[in-house]
């Protein structure tokens, strides 16, 4: 099988499609590198003019801490994790939101695990 053409997590993260959040990953207690794609993070951790009461390092806090109870509730394994939270993007009330974790390498050179999380939309 010849390679055509590949897109490396390292070109992605220069690119602004997936965003390094492993900082607070870590602190939420999640060991692995933790990535979110520009759509979860444009979405779900920017929070929208006029939002109050709202701040991105919530937010991000909510997502990287339910993602860690989706992890210990997976099985082992499980290369897909669903989970869900709740996510306020206007003034009014949250409303539920799904996301996806993907386990797999680090990059394409990197065979070191890490985590993508993601619209259940995206791959």
């Amino acid at each position: 099988m010849h390679i055509i053409y590949s897109y490396t997590r390292k070109q992605a993260l220069a690119d602004g499609f997936q965003i390094d959040v492993s900082h607070t990953a870590r602190e939420a207690g999640i060991k692995f590198p933790v990535f979110l794609t520009r759509a979860v993070f444009g979405r779900y951790v920017t929070v929208p003019p006029g939002v109050q009461c709202q701040d991105e390092p919530g937010r991000l806090w909510d997502i990287v801490w339910m993602l860690r109870f989706a992890v210990h509730r997976s099985r082992d394994g499980a290369r897909r994790i669903p989970f869900a939270l709740y996510v306020r993007n206007d003034n009014h009330r949250a409303r539920l939101i799904k996301l996806i974790a993907t386990c797999g390498p680090l990059d394409i050179d990197d065979p070191k695990p890490a985590i993508t999380v993601m619209l259940p939309d995206e791959d």
